[in-house]
């Protein structure tokens, strides 16, 4: 690593490699925090020596999702489970271990190039006419190409400090499957909402900070890019709306997001 920084000059090193299984942390917390904190704490100090200032991606599970109003970068931490203390964990050193550095947190990743909530939900609807998703959690989902494009203009801003970034809005798992399911033409697919404790897994909370598009918005994008992929064929209905959809402006601003409320937890379709 240092003989690579100290190789290719770089003006910032952007962090996003880490250990997300939720519950493959809980399995294997040692993995976690070899990734997660340990990792960090490797490449901080050489981004240090080298005068590279450093970019962390960190994650709304370092919350316990009991918040009431939106939280605030400031907030006190305190992750529930293993994935949220190693990324903890990795926060902190870079803070001891680095002057020049700036960590964003997100939530509900999706995106067309790994699963993801939304790639789950259109393959369990291909074979079953019923499905059931937690409603009782709320979050951001957060689209990664509006996240990337994010990082890229907090980079060239020179951004410091922690900000939390996620994409408009928020939602309960068992409302962003039915537009997941509205917008890819397959309404006819009936979703029964459950509750936390009908669920078998679980993580935790998010934002006050950047605010991108909509989700909704950004799901429709998602959409979209699978479709130009050839894995979703839409109906026309479906093409004249994503169409409108992405004319929406990309632009984004820093504002507080909108009341979020329990913690998020990981839905199921079963």
């Amino acid at each position: 690593m240092r003989r690579l920084v100290t190789q290719q000059h770089p003006d910032w090193i952007v962090l996003t490699a880490a250990y997300t299984d939720v519950d493959g942390s809980a399995r294997n917390p040692e993995l976690a925090f070899a990734v997660n904190g340990e990792g960090a704490k490797n490449v901080a100090p050489v981004a240090q020596e080298c005068g590279a200032k450093f970019f962390y991606l960190s994650t709304d599970d370092l919350f316990d999702g009991t918040a009431t109003h939106p939280i605030e970068p400031g907030h006190p931490i305190a992750p529930l489970n293993v994935y949220g203390q190693s990324k903890a964990a990795g926060e902190k050193a870079i803070q001891e271990s680095h002057s020049a550095w700036c960590i964003a947190r997100t939530s509900w990743l999706f995106g067309t190039s790994g699963a993801c909530f939304p790639e789950k939900i259109l393959r369990v609807s291909e074979s079953r006419q019923e499905l059931t998703v937690v409603a009782d959690q709320w979050g951001s989902p957060t689209f990664t190409r509006d996240l990337a494009g994010t990082i890229r203009d907090l980079v060239h801003a020179n951004a410091r400090g922690i900000l939390h970034v996620t994409n408009a809005g928020s939602c309960s798992w068992f409302e962003f499957a039915v537009e997941i399911l509205r917008q890819a033409g397959r309404s006819s697919i009936r979703v029964l909402p459950i509750t936390t404790a009908q669920a078998v897994s679980a993580a935790s909370l998010h934002s006050h900070g950047i605010m991108l598009r909509s989700w909704q918005e950004a799901t429709a994008a998602y959409l979209e890019e699978l479709r130009g992929q050839g894995k979703l064929v839409l109906t026309q209905r479906s093409r004249s709306f994503y169409f409108v959809r992405w004319l929406a402006a990309r632009w984004f601003v820093i504002v507080q997001l909108p009341l979020v409320r329990g913690e998020t937890l990981e839905s199921t379709a079963s």
